[in-house]
């Protein structure tokens, strides 16, 4: 994988959605993520799925729907507020 794209799992816990990188690997299995890229809208169900910047992710967590947008793939796990310039609400 090129650096320009990063996993789906991965991304999920960098930006901290997720505490870990497992509980992100099945929440993708269960097809309860939505990528939009150039226009095209697919269902990831794979977490070794590309996620590039400027993709679009719809996902639910809890009773709130989130969207946003990859500003950038993050090289670690940080602390919060950066974890925060990862992604750009929609």
């Amino acid at each position: 994988m090129n650096e320009e794209a990063c996993r789906i799992d991965v991304w999920l816990w960098r930006a901290r959605f997720f505490k870990t990188r497992a509980l992100a690997q099945r929440f993708v299995e269960d097809g309860r993520v939505r990528l939009t890229r150039a226009g095209q809208e697919s269902r990831l169900d794979k977490p070794s799925r590309a996620v590039r910047a400027e993709d679009i992710l719809v996902f639910a967590l809890g009773p709130r729907l989130v969207a946003v947008q990859v500003v950038a793939l993050g090289e670690r796990r940080g602390p919060a507020s950066e974890a925060q310039g990862l992604y750009r609400p929609v």
